[in-house]
């Protein structure tokens, strides 16, 4: 005897129409919502270099790499709708970074939580505010070595809309 389970349908790609076109996905039947997205990455040093930027307390000759790369994910963020093609242009309500020392790893890891009340989510805005503090933080740093390793960045949480997501823990 065989069991029944019952079939999920697969998952659609929202940005394709059923002909496998690509369209803004239209939000204008959604309600507005508070949602907010946090996603994380790390920017990884060569053992002597993390010491070195961990010791000057982040100061660099081209100044302070978190205070930098803290202003590049705020911009980032802001500007997400110009990086990515099919994201609607939202009015960001937050975006907070932060940066803290991992020195079993060697790195730096990077947090974004950025916040809207609209029909649409900001999971984007958050990856891109994290990708390019990373990147940032790349290139404040590349001075002293070019073994650096962005990796991964991810999306952590998001809560409102249709459905809320919890990054399992690993």
């Amino acid at each position: 005897m065989s069991e029944s389970h019952s079939q999920t349908p697969p998952a659609t790609l929202s940005h394709l129409d059923s002909d496998g076109d690509i369209h803004m996905v239209d939000v204008s039947a959604k309600t507005a919502t508070t949602r907010q997205a946090c996603a994380s990455g790390y920017v990884r040093f060569p053992a002597d270099i993390y010491a070195q930027i961990k010791d000057a307390d982040g100061m660099t000759k081209k100044g302070s790499i978190t205070q930098t790369a803290h202003i590049a994910g705020i911009m980032a963020a802001k500007r997400t709708h110009d990086l990515i093609p099919l994201c609607h242009p939202l009015p960001l309500d937050k975006i907070g970074l932060t940066f803290s020392y991992e020195d079993a790893g060697h790195a730096i890891a990077v947090t974004a939580t950025v916040k809207v009340t609209h029909k649409t989510g900001v999971e984007m805005e958050a990856l891109t505010a994290v990708s390019v503090a990373c990147l940032t933080l790349y290139d404040m740093t590349k001075a002293l070595s070019h073994d650096i390793i962005i990796d991964n960045i991810r999306l952590v949480t998001k809560t409102g809309g249709k459905s809320d997501y919890q990054q399992p823990s690993t």
